[in-house]
C-alpha cells in the first residue's frame, strides 16, 4: 500500500470531517442511516456500497478506532491523503477538491472516485514518477501529470459501476426481495413445503417500476396458485425445489450457485422451525456485460479526457463488484480481451496504457481475490511511446 496505513487516531476523520464540512457531513450520515435500516438487503448493500463513509463515521470514536482492520484501516489512509492534499493547495484547487468531496457525498454517490485518485497518484508516485494533480491544480481535462526521467504521460482516472452491465441491477432486486420477504413468509406458513420460483427477465430489472410490477406478478401468481405465468418482460415458473443435500441453512446458498451459475440473482426465503423454504432465482434474457461497461467509459474518457500532446494513460475503478465476479472477470479473460479490443479502435490510439482496480485492490486482499500489481493493466503494443523506459512501470501489462 503506498499511502502508509494511519495509526488508530481519531484525528483522522476529525480533520476529514472539517474539510467536508460538518454540517454536510452530519446530513449525509444520517442519509446513509436512513439507507441503512431501508431492509435486510437493501440495507446491506447500502452499507457495502457506502463503507467508506460508515468506516469514518466509527473511526471518529478512539475506542472503534482502536480495533479497525487493515481495510479499515486503508480507508483512514486516503482520508489522511485528502486532508494533506488539501493544504498543500491553492485556494481555487482546494475548492474544486472540496466540490469533489461534496459531489461524493451526495445521493447515490460515493467517496471512491476522489480514493481512486488518490490511490492512483500514490501507487505512480511508489512507483518513481513525479506526480502533479494537473486537474485539480489547473483544470486540465485530465487529472494527474506523470513525470520520470523527462517523459511525460496524462492520466485520467474513472468510475465505473459493473450495474452499468447489468441487465438485472442488484439495487432493484434486493429492493424486490425486500419487499416480497414479509408476504413470502406469509404464503409459505399457509403452503408448508420446498420451493423454487425461476424468473426469467428479458428486458432484465432496472428501476422501482419494474421491480413494483415483478412484484405484483409474483404475488399474483402464488394467489392464483398458478405455476407458471409467462409475457414479454418475464417468465415466472414455480416448482418443487430438489436440491439433493441441501437444507435451508448455510449450505444452501453455495448449492444454488452451483446450479444457477454466477449471473444468477437468488433469494431465500426460510422458515427453519417448520423446514420450508422458498428459493427465488432470476436470470436476464442476456448475458452480464460488465467488461463493455468498462471498455465504453474508457472510450469516452479516451476522447473527451486525454489531450493527445502526451501518452494518455486510462484508470478505471470498476465499483459494485463482488470479490468471485472479479476473480472471474480476470480469470477468463473477458476483461482483459476487452480492453485488448478497445485499444485497437480509433479511440485507444491516445492510450498507452489501460488499467482496471476494484475494491479488492484498494482494501489490500491478497491475489488472486486481487490483482498482483495493484491493478490489472494492459500496455497497447501499437502506441509509439508503449517502449519508452520511463514510463514501463506504469504502462508494461500486468499479470
Amino acid at each position: 500500500m503506498p499511502i502508509a496505513d494511519p495509526r488508530a487516531d481519531a484525528s483522522v476523520p476529525a480533520a476529514f470531517v472539517r474539510l467536508v464540512g460538518g454540517r454536510a457531513w452530519t446530513s449525509r450520515l444520517a442519509d446513509l442511516t436512513r439507507r441503512a435500516q431501508s431492509g435486510p438487503l437493501s440495507g446491506r448493500a447500502a452499507q457495502q456500497r457506502h463503507a467508506l463513509e460508515f468506516v469514518l463515521a466509527r473511526a471518529a470514536d478512539p475506542k472503534a478506532a482502536a480495533k479497525l482492520g487493515t481495510p479499515e484501516r486503508r480507508v483512514l489512509a486516503f482520508a489522511q491523503e485528502a486532508v494533506r492534499l488539501a493544504r498543500t493547495l491553492p485556494e481555487a484547487p482546494r475548492a474544486r477538491l472540496r466540490a469533489l468531496l461534496l459531489e461524493g457525498l451526495t445521493g447515490e454517490a460515493t467517496l471512491i472516485p476522489l480514493f481512486h485518485l488518490l490511490r492512483t497518484a500514490a501507487l505512480h508516485r511508489a512507483r518513481g514518477f513525479e506526480v502533479t494533480f494537473a486537474g485539480l491544480a489547473e483544470e486540465a481535462p485530465y487529472d494527474l501529470r506523470l513525470t520520470r526521467d523527462g517523459v511525460t504521460a496524462e492520466l485520467a482516472c474513472e468510475t465505473v459501476s459493473a450495474e452499468d452491465g447489468r441487465p438485472v441491477h442488484r439495487g432493484d432486486w434486493c429492493a424486490l426481495v425486500d419487499r416480497v420477504n414479509p408476504e413470502l413468509q406469509t404464503w409459505l406458513a399457509a403452503h408448508p413445503g420446498r420451493y423454487l420460483l425461476k424468473m426469467t427477465l428479458p428486458e432484465g430489472l432496472d428501476g422501482p417500476d419494474k421491480a413494483a410490477a415483478l412484484e405484483a406478478r409474483i404475488m399474483a401468481l402464488l394467489a392464483a396458485e398458478k405455476r407458471q405465468d409467462a409475457s414479454a418482460d418475464a417468465v415466472l415458473k414455480l416448482d418443487p425445489l430438489v436440491l439433493a443435500g441441501a437444507q435451508a441453512g448455510a449450505g444452501l446458498p453455495q448449492r444454488l450457485r452451483e446450479q444457477f451459475g454466477p449471473e444468477a440473482h437468488l433469494a431465500v426465503t426460510a422458515d427453519p422451525a417448520g423446514g420450508s423454504v422458498f428459493v427465488m432465482a432470476a436470470r436476464a434474457g442476456r448475458e452480464n456485460a460488465v467488461a463493455q461497461a468498462v471498455t465504453a467509459r474508457m472510450r469516452l474518457a479516451a476522447e473527451s479526457r486525454l489531450t493527445g500532446s502526451a501518452p494518455g494513460i486510462l484508470s478505471v475503478f470498476v465499483e459494485d463488484l463482488e470479490r468471485s465476479e472479479w476473480r472471474l472477470l480476470r480469470e477468463t479473460l473477458e476483461l482483459e480481451g476487452a480492453v485488448r479490443r478497445f485499444l485497437t479502435e480509433p479511440a485507444g490510439r491516445r492510450v498507452v496504457a489501460a488499467a482496471c482496480a476494484s475494491r479488492m485492490e484498494m482494501f489490500g486482499m491478497a491475489p488472486p481475490d486481487a490483482a498482483a500489481d495493484g491493478e490489472l493493466r494492459f500496455r497497447n503494443p501499437s502506441h509509439p511511446a508503449c517502449k519508452v523506459a520511463a514510463l514501463a512501470p506504469a504502462v508494461t501489462s500486468s499479470e
